[in-house]
């Protein structure tokens, strides 16, 4: 499927972008991907595959990304997946500090990437962002998160216009079990997790793997198809048939049916909008 293309995976070296990476990876595209210390982004390469290697940059470095961008060849897919936990707490905690951490190490990295890597990628590449719920749902304690993945969230459609034709897209998720959250004490990460898979249908939470498939359709996608398209769950729903509703086509019509998706695993896929531009 991705045979002779390239990937640059900013942030890929744990997660949900390591994860994307080994899913592009065994679809048969090269993949480059970045951490901030060479161990992990040697590491990191080692495990997803032959075709993949490892750069060392630190993406809140805007000169080390721009440098970084300067030296690698025409690509096909960018994916950014870096975290913003820094502005994550209870609004009365949220010091100007940490709320300008949050912005520093994922708002700004994500628009350094996209501005200096996508000169790179081929008219028929995609940009895909990794954001989060707290953008667009209210959750207790995550107005720092919900303005960090916010602001992403509504640069979406405007960077499709203005890239067009290749595609801009974001995936995001909700609680994913990730290295992110090894800081808390088990007990508490596990509670954690069993009030979240109680609260979905599947009864589990979502993986790496998960958001890593729903990464692989979107830098699939044929450009004739979507784009401003956000997915707002990555979760294995078994039996189900995987569907995007809202469809709004270019000229303003809008189509209420519910358009199937075939993909490797089964994905749910609700209430956002396509725009074919």
């Amino acid at each position: 499927m991705f045979e002779g293309q390239k990937a640059v995976i900013i942030g890929g070296t744990s997660g949900i972008g390591l994860a994307a990476a080994i899913e592009l990876c065994r679809a048969g595209a090269q993949v480059w991907v970045t951490g901030r210390t060479t161990d992990k982004a040697a590491a990191a390469a080692a495990t997803i595959g032959d075709r993949a290697k490892g750069y060392t940059v630190d993406a809140s470095d805007a000169l080390k990304l721009q440098a970084f961008f300067a030296e690698i060849e025409e690509f096909d897919h960018l994916i950014v997946a870096l975290g913003g936990g820094s502005a994550i707490g209870a609004f009365k905690d949220l010091d100007e500090v940490k709320m300008r951490a949050g912005f520093d190490n994922k708002f700004w990295p994500y628009l350094n990437a996209i501005r200096f890597g996508g000169d790179h990628i081929r008219r028929s590449g995609s940009i895909t962002l990794i954001t989060g719920a707290a953008g667009r749902r209210a959750i207790k304690g995550t107005s720092g998160l919900a303005a960090v993945n916010g602001a992403l969230q509504a640069i979406i459609g405007p960077l499709a216009l203005e890239f067009a034709p290749i595609r801009v897209n974001a995936v995001s998720p909700g609680l994913i079990a990730t290295p992110y959250w090894d800081r808390m004490p088990e007990d508490a990460r596990q509670a954690m997790y069993q009030r979240s898979a109680a609260s979905v249908p599947v009864g589990r939470v979502g993986t790496p793997s998960d958001v890593g498939q729903a990464v692989l359709f979107l830098s699939a996608m044929n450009s004739r198809l979507a784009r401003s398209l956000t997915v707002t769950a990555a979760q294995d729903w078994s039996g189900a048939t995987p569907v995007v509703r809202h469809a709004t086509f270019g000229g303003g019509r809008r189509d209420d049916r519910s358009w199937p998706i075939l993909l490797q695993k089964s994905f749910l896929i609700i209430d956002h909008e396509i725009s074919w531009l």
